[in-house]
């Protein structure tokens, strides 16, 4: 079974660098991919509370790791599969920000997804005109002391919100999760992590499949015989991205995870760097209050 290649955080957990993006999945369907994702070879999970799908993951692990450590109930897809060998990330949402929302938050999460802790927990986004991203993430350095989480950080923070964080927190983010595929490069932001010490991980890492059509990367794809979608996510593992693509369909599942018997050129990665045009597929985080 193919299974993803682990990094160390700046705290010496490791996370696998291509996990499973759960965003506008169905509670009612989570069940089922993730334990699908699980007999694949997947043991990385992003969900997020904003998601509404934490109970729907939770019966999907469930099925296949049991809560003493053992293999679940379908645990032949998955066989001998602990709690200790997945990866769980769940973010608090906006409304919840600030400090004692922030710990109810999680104990929510919590009970939704069935844990006794989580791998990690991040900010969903900073709400800057808010102005409480300092005071939930105390909140989150409480968690993490206490050994609730076992990693912490942020998502959609742009280098000003950083630097703000910075000057109270006293836990650097394990990662920072943006929006970053082959149209939006985020190169500088990718450079004040490295120089933090704080891992990138791409949400959108396909660009919502808007740029799986680019004649670039279908020129690639065509020249390895891969897929459009395998050469961006290999893009990703080249660059020491974390990547969480979403996918629906088993093929397509199984297609992102094998990406690791093949790799890009340095005249493939300069030509995919070529095709940074700046474009969103989400919101800017100034405009997420």
């Amino acid at each position: 079974m193919k299974t993803s290649p682990r990094l160390s955080l700046n705290n010496g957990v490791l996370i696998d660098q291509l996990g499973f993006g759960l965003y506008k999945v169905p509670a009612a369907d989570a069940s089922s991919l993730v334990a699908m994702a699980l007999g694949t070879g997947y043991r990385h999970f992003d969900t997020a509370a904003m998601y509404g799908n934490e109970t729907g993951v939770a019966r999907g692990l469930s099925s296949a790791v049991d809560s003493d450590g053992g293999s679940g109930g379908s645990g032949e897809s998955a066989p001998g599969l602990r709690r200790e060998d997945v990866f769980i990330t769940t973010k608090v949402w906006n409304d919840d920000q600030g400090y004692d929302a922030t710990l109810r938050a999680f104990d929510t999460s919590m009970v939704n997804l069935g844990l006794d802790y989580v791998d990690m927990y991040l900010i969903h986004w900073p709400c800057a005109r808010r102005g409480l991203f300092s005071e939930t993430y105390r909140a989150l350095e409480s968690l993490y002391r206490e050994g609730k989480v076992r990693a912490i950080g942020v998502c959609n923070f742009l280098p000003a919100h950083l630097d703000r964080l910075l000057e109270t927190a006293e836990v650097v983010p394990a990662v920072n999760q943006i929006e970053l595929h082959p149209w939006l490069q985020q190169a500088e932001l990718r450079e004040k992590h490295s120089g933090l010490g704080i891992r990138t991980e791409a949400w959108s890492p396909l660009g919502r499949g808007q740029v799986l059509a680019d004649p670039v990367v279908v020129a690639l794809a065509a020249e390895h015989g891969r897929t459009p979608a395998q050469v961006i996510l290999r893009w990703h593992v080249q660059l020491g991205n974390i990547a969480i693509p979403k996918a629906s369909a088993e093929a397509r599942i199984r297609e992102n995870l094998d990406i690791f018997g093949f790799e890009l050129s340095d005249r493939d990665m300069a030509a995919v760097a070529e095709l940074d045009r700046g474009q969103r597929t989400g919101s800017h985080p100034d405009n997420v209050n």
